[in-house]
């Protein structure tokens, strides 16, 4: 009983150790295991740890406090030296933190997060910097932070921004590509359309909607109205096929109708792809008439420089000769089957020198090279070529716009030879200037000495250096002005030839020279504009002229003693020969008785020499009267053949009495006219006295008249022996000057002819005398009818 009673709690200890043992083993087993699992939490930890420190998005806890837990390189990032307790403190730092702005911004979202559970997204900046933050902002699980604590996730959204910013920027810029685009193309003054993949319109511009006359886009695409007709069997869609299927772009030129118009299109189908074909047609009716007209210009232009006296020939781009006109063919000899193969520049030079139509030049290569470069130039170039057989020629060569050279060649060995000339005529002038009594001085338009000779360099004492300077009129008088008597004056030759250049009209004036010459100025207006200034020396021009008026002024009172003696002379002649003339008669009567036959013809010679001086001495007052201008003329209209037969019957008597025959015709001088009949019968009276006065026995004279048109001649012909030369240049009325006569000459031969010929001239008429030695004397007075 005892042994029981002491056992059972030996077995009870004993099964209480072994059941410690088995719990040992178990909790130890168990701590082993829990170890393990410590470990491996650690290390997950550690490494998600790893994970967030090496991750892209910064965590931050806001509790519901306010306080934060970051993580330190968060802090770093924003630029802060410190850690953070708080959303506050994250900012309004000098050049780091978030803006004032994003932070007050970020505050309100994480309390509104946290009131209630709304997550937000929000771009933060970072002062001081140009990197740019992203948070994502949510409630934080409440197994981890329980209480309304909010998560942030900050991410650095720096190059995502820019990339979504840029993309931003060329999406707007597209798209106002785009818009304009699709303005321009809207306003487009050609029409323009697209189709679609299955060749339908899809969209065209307002120009192709007037072109078609529709009203509106929609208009044309919903009932597919095509701008271009039919051609070869084809439309407009089945042509736009096939550059979709070619996928080329396709041009052609068209005929349509644009606004009720007949116009030439140039129309473009352009594949799109996928998305259709695009098309346009531009208005080319205009070209193709501007490429008809030019067409047609260049034609013309060609037929004009064929018809040119200068050369033409037009060279390509290629250098290749595309035109030459008939005279560049004939000046340089080219034969038209050569020109016709259109040879190069370089080639027409070398046939020009192998035709001698090139200067000579040394190096002949490097020469035609240099030409060539005319092509290339961007101006004309021009050249003055000598061809060995002497020819001149200007060369112009004109690049072309377009491409190409534009040569002309002009003749001018004319013109040269004419310069030459010129050149000679200009030294003849100078030497013949130079060589004038008169100084002369050229001035142009505008007032400045041009042209002078050496005469007027001496008269106004000017040296070479002052005149090769060509002054102007205001620098030049001020140096004339001393040589005058009265410098003053020097002003109105200056005005002289300031008025003769602008009114264009000739002036005269007079310079008196301070050395006592006196000089005739004169200004004349030259063709070209310039004015002429003359000066001429009349110092012994009026010392001569003096001599004359004083000669002049003894020939009037000469002339004044002349006319008192001849007046006085005729007073004492007729006195004396009217009483000698009466008591002839008286006596001849009977009055004193029968007389003789002896005596009388002792009285008729007596009369008749009374009458014959008598005569004479009228002659002489008459011819007076003429000489002074005051023979009065009484013109009547008086039938000329009676005149005639009246001057005839009155010296009838006195050519029988010489045994002459005295010959009268005037069968055709019928009609009348104006004159003076006294003084015509007594001018042809004393031309039939001469020819019957100094005639032979049985000798004829003829007195004839005769109308010449208008014009009355009366002719007083013998057949005598005629005037010798000398006596011929005397007697002759073109000899006899006005005032020639004289009362010494009444007495000698043919004194009645100056009369007669002052007569006939009184009347306007003309006066000749035709006479040779044994050929007798003819005498023409010929009286215009008036």
């Amino acid at each position: 009983m005892t042994m029981t009673g002491t056992g059972l709690p030996i077995a009870l200890i004993g099964i209480l150790m072994a059941l410690w043992l088995v719990g040992a083993a178990v909790a130890i087993w168990m701590g082993l295991s829990m170890r393990n699992q410590a470990a491996k939490v650690l290390r997950r930890s550690m490494r998600l740890g790893r994970l967030l420190e090496t991750a892209p998005a910064f965590p931050v806890v806001v509790k519901g406090d306010g306080r934060i837990e970051a993580a330190e390189r968060f802090v770093r990032m924003l630029g802060l030296d410190e850690p953070a307790g708080s959303l506050a403190e994250l900012g309004g730092r000098d050049n780091a933190g978030l803006a004032q702005k994003d932070l007050a911004e970020l505050e309100a979202k994480v309390r509104e997060t946290q009131r209630t559970g709304k997550g937000f997204t929000l771009h933060l900046a970072i002062i001081g910097s140009n990197r740019r933050l992203t948070v994502v902002g949510n409630i934080a699980d409440n197994v981890i932070y329980p209480n309304g604590a909010a998560s942030l996730w900050f991410f650095d959204s720096t190059e995502n921004l820019r990339e979504l910013e840029r993309r931003t920027r060329e999406s707007d810029e597209a798209r106002s590509a785009f818009s304009a685009l699709a303005g321009l193309i809207e306003a487009a003054p050609i029409p323009m359309w697209h189709r679609r993949p299955d060749m339908n319109l899809h969209f065209v511009n307002h120009a192709y909607v007037e072109a078609v006359g529709a009203i509106d886009g929609l208009q044309v695409v919903d009932d597919g109205v095509e701008l271009l007709e039919p051609e070869n069997g084809r439309s407009a869609a089945d042509y736009a096929a096939e550059a979709a299927a070619e996928n080329t772009q396709k041009e052609r030129v068209v005929s349509a109708t644009l606004n009720g118009e007949r116009r030439q299109l140039r129309v473009f189908d352009i594949p799109l792809g996928a998305s259709g074909v695009a098309g346009l047609a531009i208005d080319v009716q205009d070209l193709v008439d501007t490429k008809s007209e030019v067409r047609e210009l260049s034609e013309a232009q060609r037929d004009l420089l064929n018809l040119m006296s200068a050369g033409v020939a037009q060279f390509d781009g290629r250098h290749g000769l595309t035109f030459a006109n008939l005279p560049f063919q004939s000046l340089f000899s080219f034969r038209d089957q050569w020109l016709s193969e259109k040879p190069e520049f370089a080639r027409v030079l070398d046939r020009m020198r192998e035709n001698g139509k090139l200067p000579e030049v040394r190096d002949f290569p490097a020469w035609r090279k240099e030409r060539e470069e005319w092509f290339r130039a961007s101006d004309p170039t021009e050249e003055n070529w000598l061809l060995p057989d002497g020819t001149h020629l200007r060369v112009l060569a004109q690049p072309i716009p377009y491409g190409g050279l534009l040569m002309i060649f002009e003749d001018r060995t004319e013109q040269a030879q004419l310069a030459s000339a010129r050149d000679i005529l200009l030294r003849v002038r100078t030497a013949t200037f130079d060589n004038l009594f008169e100084a002369i001085a050229v001035f142009s338009a505008d007032g400045r000495l041009s042209i002078w000779n050496r005469l007027f360099a001496e008269t106004w004492k000017l040296s070479d250096d002052q005149l090769i300077k060509h002054p102007r009129l205001d620098e030049l008088l001020p140096l004339l002005a001393g040589h005058l008597k009265k410098p003053t004056q020097i002003t109105v030759l200056g005005e002289l030839i300031r008025m003769t250049s602008s009114n264009r009209a000739q002036r005269q004036s007079k310079a008196v020279f301070a050395d006592g010459r006196m000089f005739q100025v004169a200004t004349i207006p030259l063709p070209d504009g310039n004015t002429l200034f003359t000066m001429l020396d009349m110092s012994d021009t009026l010392k001569i002229e003096q001599a004359l008026r004083d000669r002049n002024s003894a020939l009037q009172d000469a002339d004044a003693i002349k006319g008192k003696f001849l007046a006085n002379m005729s007073y004492e002649f007729r006195t004396p020969l009217t009483s000698i003339s009466g008591f002839a008669d008286m006596l001849k009567a009977g009055i004193a008785g029968d007389l003789s036959p002896q005596a009388m013809e002792y009285v008729d010679a007596i009369v008749q020499s009374a009458d014959r001086l008598s005569e004479q001495i009228n002659t002489v007052l008459d011819y007076s009267q003429i000489e002074a201008g005051a023979l009065p003329l009484a013109f009547e209209d008086v039938d000329v053949s009676a005149l005639v037969e009246h001057i005839a019957a009155a010296k009838t008597q006195m050519a029988e009495a010489s045994g002459v025959m005295l010959k009268v015709e005037c069968g055709e001088a019928k009609g009348g006219m104006s004159l003076d009949p006294k003084r015509i019968a007594q001018a042809v009276g004393l031309v039939l006295d001469n020819a019957i006065r100094y005639h032979r026995q049985a000798g004829e004279v003829l007195f004839l008249a005769r109308w010449q048109n208008d014009v009355l001649e009366l002719v007083v012909s013998d057949n005598g022996p005629g005037i010798d030369g000398n006596d011929v240049q005397r007697l002759s009325p073109d000899s006899m000057p006005t005032g020639s006569f004289s009362a010494a000459g009444a007495m000698t031969r043919g004194l009645g002819l100056p009369l007669a010929r002052q007569i006939i001239e009184s009347h306007g008429g003309t006066f000749h005398l035709h006479s040779a030695q044994g050929e007798g004397t003819t005498i023409i007075m010929a009286l215009p009818k008036t």
